[in-house]
């Protein structure tokens, strides 16, 4: 008789005996997926229930802190799974987060519409508010305010229609996002004959090369990944492949199999419903009640203010970069996919310091090495290699953060493309931090993932410019998530006001041009011959280069977000119209008309940033007064940045955004350092 098969406990269900009760990857396989969900959330419904129906009076700590507390593994399942989805995804779980997307979004709901357990925290909310300590009080808020987003208020048939348009808008933001990635993936360019590429760095063709032997076999294959578009697009003297290039680079996911067109109609239609069902006009007052703009007038009010100097400013420079490249005997007009190239070629002569120079003082471990030692000598962290903790994918590297003896967290950084990953850079968390019940403190776990420059049989990675400082920015992120001090999971890491999480990241950026850091690592990494000094000067007089084209650039997917989400429109809209619309009236280039870079706009369809997009243009001003400081005492200086963790990176969203950039500065934001800085004033 054959022994009875003994089934293997579900890992995603399990305590996790490994370091720092880290993600045991190499035992979770996609069967686990929903089944620990499912189980996951019955066990969180159970939680929520037992709050909902407590018979004894409802009090801050039984009722607000439990919720905050409840559902620990369907948090800990979630943070496994939906960042996978992001950065190492199969077929297979994008199948599955089809199941899994409204399991969670109904549990959510379950939570919201309870009658019962609304009752409680509006209890609390009445009886304990002004007698609460700063952090708790923060919490009853946004507690009490996420009731009400979510439908609380509504009476019993509305509240039917919000949880079917919730279910609804979950599925559609999730199929946007797989969509955009399977059209970024979907297409390439290959080029057979090598003049044809006349101008393309030797590593950049080595990568393409690379590319086309696991692919074609002989000769050079470009995608839409970003490091092997923008080789294209900056380098590639051959005019035709760089029009071809951004041809398909500019409209990913408009049409074909993978058309989001309808997607996003769906996705403002649902957006639209529920604001309206919630009492205001639109989806931008929805979002902004409670962000530190308050409201869509504020939000024009800054777009416009930064629009009178940069709209002006872009156009000035981009009629210099036309005359500049008349004289390398260019009779046309620029056109988007001129701009790259026309723009390095003019940036060298004015500067004489090209990104290629550049790279090669930027070898990946060594700016590993000196984003460390900043963290090291600003703020006391110390990183050490962790090979006993699993990764999701071999090209991770895993660190342990300390300060001092303190353990505060483990880093995961993942740096370049691969076909799972969708595009961009972005900071995420396995597991927040918090104090649990047994006022044990239960540490971060930060991911940042990137898609930088790989390495090739010849070279090693060696970032451009812009890496780095795009590595720059997302550790600011990391370290709003590792020296968290919170004691809510909800309030900690980065859960500050959404226009406000981009100060710490974009406020890192400023050290890429600063000596003190540069100096530090930035060796040629053949030569071991430090950074020229000559080459920090130009890189901080190349920080105005373009600023005006740059910083109207931004402004104009601000103003397309708030035109989206501040207007109802008809399920026959047409997408690329509305945008080239918007962007029309902010243009220094021609605009292409087969260009709609909406049908793959992550950030307001897919990744949170709906009618929140103009917060990395509010939080640039809110960084670069806040960066002054710095440099009035000094930008190594320790007591400084002892100040600014005390009063904003270790708080999370535990203050409101206001008091802690007032804490920090000893006043409120003024928008003058930002124009300044760029030389738009």
């Amino acid at each position: 008789m054959e022994k009875e098969k003994k089934e293997t406990p579900n890992p995603l269900l399990q305590v996790w005996d490994t370091p720092h009760q880290t993600p045991p990857f190499s035992t979770i396989r996609p069967e686990h997926y929903v089944p620990a969900f499912t189980a996951a959330i019955e066990m969180a419904q159970k939680e929520t229930d037992g709050i909902a129906q407590n018979p004894e009076t409802a009090t801050f700590a039984n009722t607000i802190v439990a919720l905050d507390r409840s559902g620990e593994i369907l948090g800990r399942a979630a943070g496994i799974f939906f960042n996978l989805i992001e950065c190492d995804a199969t077929p297979e779980m994008q199948e599955m987060a089809n199941t899994i997307q409204p399991l969670i979004t109904d549990f959510y709901n379950n939570i919201y519409l309870n009658d019962k357990l609304f009752k409680r925290v509006q209890a609390v909310y009445k009886n304990e508010l002004s007698t609460l300590n700063d952090v708790d009080r923060m919490l009853l808020q946004r507690t009490y305010d996420a009731f009400e987003s979510n439908g609380a208020t509504l009476p019993d048939e509305q509240k039917v229609r919000f949880r079917e348009l919730s279910v609804e808008l979950s599925n559609l933001t999730l199929q946007f996002g797989q969509n955009a990635l399977a059209a970024t993936n979907s297409w390439y360019l290959f080029v057979t004959d090598k003049r044809r590429l006349k101008g393309v760095p030797d590593t950049d063709l080595e990568i393409a090369a690379q590319k086309a032997r696991e692919k074609e076999g002989k000769g050079y294959v470009f995608d839409l990944s970003f490091p092997s578009r923008r080789a294209l697009l900056t380098y590639a003297d051959d005019r035709g492949l760089r029009k071809e290039m951004y041809a398909h680079a500019c409209c990913i996911a408009y049409g074909g199999p993978n058309d989001n067109c309808g997607v996003i109609r769906r996705i403002l239609a649902c957006r639209q419903e529920i604001a309206h069902l919630l009492g205001y006009e639109n989806y931008a007052q929805y979002v902004l009640h409670n962000r530190m703009a308050q409201n869509a007038e504020e939000v024009y009010k800054l777009l416009d203010e930064l629009a009178q100097y940069s709209v002006p400013a872009a156009r000035r420079e981009i009629e210099s970069l036309n005359e500049y490249a008349r004289t390398l005997g260019f009779s046309d007009t620029i056109q988007p996919w001129d701009y790259a190239y026309y723009a390095e070629k003019q940036k060298n002569a004015l500067f004489n310091l090209s990104a290629e120079v550049l790279k090669p003082y930027f070898k990946l471990e060594n700016v590993i090495d000196g984003i460390f030692a900043l963290a090291s000598n600003l703020y006391g962290l110390r990183f050490a290699e962790a090979p006993g903790i699993e990764t999701y994918h071999p090209d991770v590297k895993v660190y342990e953060v300390y300060q001092g003896e303190r353990f505060l967290s483990v880093l995961y950084l993942d740096f370049h493309p691969r076909a799972t990953k969708r595009s961009g850079a972005w900071m995420t968390t396995f597991r927040e931090q918090w104090v649990d019940a047994d006022k044990r403190e239960v540490r971060p776990l930060v991911s940042l993932v990137m898609n930088f420059t790989p390495s090739t049989p010849k070279s090693p990675s060696l970032l451009s410019f812009d890496e780095v400082t795009t590595f720059l920015h997302e550790f600011g992120h990391a370290l709003n998530g590792m020296l968290s001090d919170v004691p809510y999971a909800s309030l900690s890491c980065t859960n500050s006001q959404h226009d406000f999480v981009e100060l710490p990241s974009q406020l890192n950026e400023n050290w890429a041009t600063e000596y003190e850091f540069l100096k530090t690592f930035a060796r040629h990494y053949q030569t071991g011959e430090l950074i020229p000094e000559e080459y920090i000067a130009q890189l901080k007089k190349m920080r105005q280069y373009m600023a005006g084209y740059a910083s109207a650039r931004q402004l104009s997917f601000g103003y397309l977000d708030m035109m989206w989400h501040t207007h109802d429109f008809s399920d026959e809209v047409d997408i690329r119209e509305q945008e080239q619309r918007v962007f029309s009236s902010l243009a220094s280039l021609p605009i292409y008309p087969e260009a709609c870079m909406c049908t793959s706009f992550n950030h307001i369809f897919s990744g949170g940033y709906a009618a929140g997009y103009y917060g990395y243009k509010w939080a640039e001003m809110l960084e670069a007064d806040a960066f002054s400081r710095f440099r009035e005492e000094g930008v190594m200086n320790q007591e400084v940045a002892r100040r600014y963790a005390e009063t904003i990176l270790s708080k999370g969203g535990s203050k409101p955004a206001m008091e802690m950039f007032v804490d920090f500065m000893g006043r409120k934001p003024r928008l003058d350092a930002l124009l300044e800085r760029d030389g738009l004033k």
